[in-house]
């Protein structure tokens, strides 16, 4: 029986739809074109190649999904200018054979990618048959390899667009983070990744201060003050160029990457996609904890206040008792 995705406590987003979610999945071992069918033979639709690096299933029924080698170079063909540069001119055949042959070479490392449309909660169990078929197929995950920093990302639509919501998800995050990274096993390499890089200490402080009351351009200064990267187990960049891009494009940031979306971006789960006893529903689930301990605001101030007291240390019981419960989840 496949494990159960757990409720969002606050189920609508700000236009009071269904909220929706969008998946990124990274792995090894299978082609683009093994992860096109998969994707085809779940959500239907039709599947088209760019280049040996990118495909797409186009016009499914939940919308259109991208399937890529994860390697910014090689999708935008930077190389090329490269070689020509140095004089080598390719007609299309060797333009073509090129392609294949470093989409295979570069396949050994770098992660090919399941970049999905977002989809209603409701329909997540339909893309985890995905990755189920493809863990039968032998898709690698995290721990496929040393080298494999490989992880789930996941973009979850908001509830609410103003500071205090948002400050309590963010609180709460900054609380749980090291339950979840316990909890879910995250790998050596991708904690040694410039991937997930944790918070500074200072900014964890300064945001659980109860006396910390931002609106929407104070918070989102705190953020960019003290984080001026994608690279957070929670990204908010996205989230943040959405609800004020002229704040966000005056940051010292990579503005080139950032895609701007109401959602949060959550980067920190691990993909353990070639283990058959694990599911997109335990990262997932993770996050669901998250937004139960933001729904309790009593039980998140007096969280905040024993973190500034003790920071550094143990939560007490209640974090002692969450982590074995995410743990008998993971």
């Amino acid at each position: 029986m496949s494990e159960p995705f757990h409720e969002l406590p606050w189920p609508a987003n700000p236009e009071g739809e269904p909220r929706r979610i969008g998946v990124e999945i990274e792995m090894a071992g299978v082609s683009l074109e093994k992860l096109a069918e998969a994707v085809q033979a779940e959500f239907g639709g039709h599947i088209e190649s760019d280049s040996a690096f990118v495909f797409h299933v186009r016009d499914t029924d939940v919308g259109d999904f991208q399937l890529e080698l994860d390697a910014r170079v090689l999708k935008d063909r930077a190389y090329r200018e490269h070689l020509t540069r140095l004089g080598i001119a390719l007609d299309d055949s060797d333009e073509a054979a090129l392609d294949r042959w470093l989409a295979d070479a570069a396949g050994r490392l770098v992660p090919h990618e399941i970049v999905a449309p977002p989809i209603a909660v409701a329909t997540l169990p339909r893309l985890d048959r995905v990755r189920a078929n493809l863990q039968q197929a032998g898709a690698l995950g995290t721990e496929g390899s040393v080298l494999y920093a490989f992880g789930l990302q996941i973009n979850i639509e908001v509830h609410r667009t103003d500071a205090e919501w948002l400050l309590a998800i963010l609180r709460s995050f900054l609380l749980m983070v090291e339950v979840l990274t316990t909890a879910g096993a995250i790998d050596l390499a991708r904690r040694l990744s410039p991937y997930i890089r944790a918070f500074p200490g200072a900014f964890v402080r300064y945001v659980l201060d109860p006396d910390f009351k931002p609106d929407q351009a104070g918070l989102i200064d705190a953020y960019l003050a003290h984080n001026p990267t994608r690279n957070r187990p929670l990204d908010l960049l996205p989230l943040f160029a959405h609800l004020d891009p002229a704040r966000v494009d005056a940051a010292p940031v990579e503005h080139e990457l950032i895609k701007p979306r109401p959602a949060f971006h959550y980067r920190l789960p691990n993909c353990e996609i070639d283990d058959p006893d694990w599911s997109l529903a335990r990262p997932f689930n993770g996050w669901v904890e998250v937004e139960r301990l933001a729904a309790d605001p009593e039980r998140l101030e007096r969280l905040s206040r024993e973190y500034l007291e003790r920071p550094g240390q143990a939560l007490g019981r209640w974090a002692d008792d969450w982590s074995q419960r995410l743990r008998d989840w993971f």
